[in-house]
């Protein structure tokens, strides 16, 4: 496995090797060892998986409480997946950096505690799984805006659509009013 940090150092890009021939591939997914030396020490304790369909963009949310790092990876399909820094003593606050997640590409995302995240579904559908450090708490959810102009993000939205959102998504918080870890 490669670890490859980001814009955002402590967001870091795992890239499998993968091993494949005329009959599949085979790949390791997760190494807790490689994991604690490579990356950092964390636990998980929650495994999720979810499908959503094309235009579909997810997020950005983060909770304030029982906060979740995410180990994220697409099983099916392709996503813009985006980390938005909510760490208020960090160089990094209030910066964003997206990485497109797909089922050819294999890669994953370390998304650590104190950052907001979200996907955005760029293929078909696209399954998506995860790994958290904690358990969903959604009485401490925070949803954030996921087109607040003082983050900035550059959503590949296709064919410049508007993407789906939930309810709670389209009522998210604009970074300037939303809680921040210290």
């Amino acid at each position: 496995m490669k670890y490859i940090k980001t814009a955002i150092p402590d967001v870091v890009i795992l890239e499998p090797q993968v091993f494949g021939d005329d009959r599949g591939f085979f790949m390791e997914t997760f190494r807790v060892d490689e994991f604690l030396s490579e990356c950092c020490e964390r636990v998980f304790v929650q495994d999720n998986h979810s499908k959503s369909g094309h235009g579909i963009l997810r997020g950005l949310h983060y909770q304030t409480e029982n906060t979740q790092g995410k180990l994220v990876r697409v099983t099916s399909g392709k996503v813009f997946d985006v980390a938005v820094d909510m760490r208020k003593s960090s160089p990094t606050f209030g910066q964003s950096v997206g990485v497109e997640l797909s089922a050819e590409n294999k890669r994953q995302l370390w998304v650590p505690e104190g950052f907001a995240h979200g996907f955005y579904v760029m293929s078909e559908s696209a399954e998506f799984v995860y790994k958290c450090t904690d358990y969903y708490a959604p009485e401490h959810e925070i949803s954030l805006s996921w087109d607040d102009p003082a983050i900035g993000i550059e959503w590949p939205l296709v064919d410049g659509k508007a993407p789906l959102l939930s309810d709670k998504d389209k009522n998210g918080l604009l970074f300037a009013d939303a809680p921040y870890f210290e």
